[in-house]
């Protein structure tokens, strides 16, 4: 029946009850329209969503000072901490060395700071890395001290590291990659161009490049990370012996025997090179106890 009259168009009170609620429905549309911008509505008349704004990126500047202490610092035209730590690491190096710092010297980090001008942070940085190099000691809630390390020590420790580096450089004879090969010619053409200047720090950086790059070219992780925590203990003592030119010059002749061993595939002549660049025998062995003071031998 219902049915019927739809179909002739008649209009039941079903009919005309929801035609009442169409219009009111579609003027309730209308006027939410009319209002939304103050009610804060969308174009299609549903509540807006408010995204949260995306976390702002740090700038370069800001990157290269991740804290309050290097904002300033750059701000003032003043070195960042990172470089400050590594000066005051160098002079104390220096001052260990010469033997003006003595075996069982303290190094108080109040003081020191007070005498370099600067926070504790840095030289808390500077004596964790004297600390790895086997140079000082750190003991809880107590000043560090300077150790007591004879050059026979230290000697074997080259002698480590001279086998670790070959093996590096035998692996990598076999397994570099053309680009890694590429890298390592590039640095020793850059160690080429700085023998010429008076820039130790930058050739003992480069040079520390080099070796890196074949660490990774043995493609031996667990070698690489066991060579890299050795050279880390030494490091001091190898800056150093690169203060003197001739130990520089000399450094040029046998990482081109290196590079070329590994270049040709020359597994044997590339760990025969590399044992013997790192290796301290003969004038290298004697420069290398004139370091130390008589107190330290």
């Amino acid at each position: 029946m219902l049915q019927t009259s739809a179909q002739h168009g008649s209009w039941t009170p079903r009919n005309r009850a929801y035609k009442v609620v169409f219009v009111v429905c579609k003027r309730s549309y209308n006027e939410a329209r009319r209002v939304r911008p103050a009610a804060g509505w969308s174009r299609v008349g549903r509540p807006r969503i408010r995204r949260p704004r995306p976390t702002q990126r740090r700038s370069p500047v800001n990157a290269a000072v991740p804290d309050q202490e290097a904002a300033q610092a750059a701000d003032d035209g003043a070195p960042a901490p990172a470089s400050r730590s590594v000066r005051i690491q160098q002079v104390l190096e220096s001052e260990i060395f010469s033997g003006h710092l003595a075996p069982g010297a303290r190094l108080d980090e109040v003081e020191l700071a007070a005498r370099f001008r600067v926070s504790r942070t840095p030289v808390r940085e500077a004596l964790r890395h004297l600390a790895s190099a086997g140079l000082i000691r750190i003991r809880p809630r107590q000043p560090a001290v300077v150790v007591e390390l004879p050059a026979s020590r230290l000697i074997e420790m080259f002698q480590v590291m001279a086998e670790l580096e070959s093996l590096c450089a035998r692996m990598a004879a076999r397994r570099i990659s053309a680009s890694q090969l590429a890298t390592l010619s590039a640095l020793h053409d850059e160690l080429i161009e700085l023998s010429k200047t008076d820039r130790v720090a930058d050739f003992y950086e480069v040079n520390r490049r080099f070796h890196e790059t074949i660490y990774e070219a043995s493609q031996n992780e667990f070698l690489a990370e066991q060579t890299r925590a050795l050279r880390n203990r030494i490091g001091a003592y190898r800056r150093l012996v690169t203060q003197k030119p001739s130990r520089r010059a000399a450094t040029l002749t046998e990482h081109d025997d290196v590079l070329r061993a590994i270049a040709t595939g020359n597994e044997e002549a590339a760990a025969d090179a590399m044992r013997g660049h790192v290796n301290l025998l003969g004038e290298k062995l004697l420069d290398f106890i004139a370091l130390f003071p008589k107190s330290g031998r």
